[in-house]
This record gives C-alpha cells, sequence and structure tokens, in this order.
C-alpha cells in the first residue's frame, strides 16, 4: 500500500472516534465539575457514579458496591456520547449548528440541562431532581452549557477534518 494511502488512513479519525472522543471530553469534565461541588460536602466520586446508576436501579444502586459505580461510570459515558451523537445528527438537518458552534452550541447545553432535568431523570427511577441547592442548579446550568459548547466544537472540528481529507477519487493513481 502507498505511503499516501497509509498517512492519510493514520490522520483520519472515524465520525464514531470523533463522538467517541467528544462523550469521552464531555463526560470526564462532568464527572470532575459534580466531584468538585460535592467533594467537600463529603461525597466521594463512587457516590455520585452510583447516584447516576440509582436512574435505573434506584435506591438499590447506593448499596450496589463497585458493581453500581461500575454501572453509573458506563451509563455516564454513554449519555455524554450520546450528547455528542444528537449534535451531529441535529447538525445534518440544520447548517447553522455546523457554521454556529459556539453559539448553537451553548443554548444546546441549556437545552440538554433541561431535557435531563425535566425529562429523563423524571421518566427514571430517580424521579423529579430538587431544585433547592440554587449554587448546583446555577452552576449545573452553566456547566451544560459549556458542555454543549464542546458538543458544538467537536462536531464542527470533525467536520472540517471530513471536508479536508482527500476522497479516493482525489488521491493519487496507485502505480501497477
Amino acid at each position: 500500500m502507498p505511503n499516501h494511502v497509509i498517512d492519510a488512513r493514520a490522520d483520519r479519525l472515524t465520525l464514531a472516534a470523533h463522538w467517541t472522543l467528544g462523550g469521552i471530553a464531555v463526560g470526564t469534565l462532568d464527572l470532575a465539575f459534580a466531584w468538585a461541588f460535592w467533594q467537600p460536602h463529603g461525597v466521594g466520586l463512587a457516590r455520585i457514579l452510583q447516584s447516576i446508576s440509582a436512574g435505573v436501579l434506584g435506591n438499590a444502586s447506593f448499596n450496589g458496591g463497585l458493581a453500581t459505580v461500575a454501572l453509573g461510570a458506563g451509563l455516564h459515558y454513554f449519555i455524554a456520547c450520546m450528547f455528542v451523537v444528537a449534535y451531529f445528527l441535529a447538525s445534518l438537518r440544520v447548517a447553522a449548528l455546523r457554521r454556529r458552534p459556539v453559539a448553537c452550541g451553548l443554548a444546546y447545553g441549556v437545552l440538554l440541562y433541561l431535557v435531563m432535568n425535566f425529562v429523563v431523570l423524571p421518566l427514571s427511577a430517580t424521579g423529579l431532581p430538587d431544585f433547592g441547592n440554587v449554587p448546583w442548579v446555577a452552576s449545573s446550568v452553566v456547566m451544560h452549557a459549556v458542555f454543549g459548547l464542546m458538543c458544538g466544537l467537536c462536531v464542527r472540528w470533525s467536520a472540517i477534518r471530513a471536508e479536508a481529507m482527500p476522497t479516493r477519487a482525489d488521491a493519487p493513481p496507485t502505480p501497477v
């Protein structure tokens, strides 16, 4: 195989890789934020992850040990990846999402907060969240705006990279 073909393939990340990397970045920042907020109140990372698995298992999640911690981590990163995938799918229909990733990403993040807290959580075993902790709610809205921005920039970056990659028709002919 010619070197230029190998180099092009090595440089190209698939869309799924972009979504996964974007989701890992969003998920990790979200966990770091939650841990930084709740750790001074005596809530550790394991408990935070168990609270995520409680969406499926209810309060039994808090007695499940490492298994429910791992379930919470898996669910958390899956959801974060789906944030990026949803933005990408929407950007296929609404080009402004790709052209204006900052403004659209910030708005998307606020929408994510609203959907997660007023649709997803009420439908889960967790139920409607308590909005009494104003610092947590306010900082969560801001952080979700940042997560949306990250989704928008990830999709924009992958679109630019995809447009810059040579297609098969652009590649030089392979010598026989």
